[in-house]
C-alpha cells in the first residue's frame, strides 16, 4: 500500500515538472519571436501611423 502512494505521488510531481518545463518553454519562445520580429513589427506600425496622419486633414 505505501509503494501505491509513493508512486502515485512521484507520478503527480513528475506531470507538475512536464508542465513548468512546457511553460518555460513557450516563454522562451515568446520572447525569441518578440526579439527577432518586434523591429519589423515596429517599422510597419510607424509607416501605417505616418501614412494614416499624412491622409488626415489638419485642421
Amino acid at each position: 500500500m505505501k509503494n501505491t502512494k509513493r508512486i502515485l505521488k512521484n507520478q503527480k510531481g513528475q506531470g507538475l515538472m512536464e508542465y513548468i518545463i512546457i511553460s518555460s518553454l513557450v516563454g522562451i519562445f515568446c520572447l525569441v519571436a518578440m526579439k527577432q520580429f518586434g523591429e519589423s513589427v515596429q517599422t510597419r506600425v510607424e509607416k501605417m501611423r505616418k501614412d494614416i496622419v499624412k491622409h488626415i486633414p489638419a485642421r
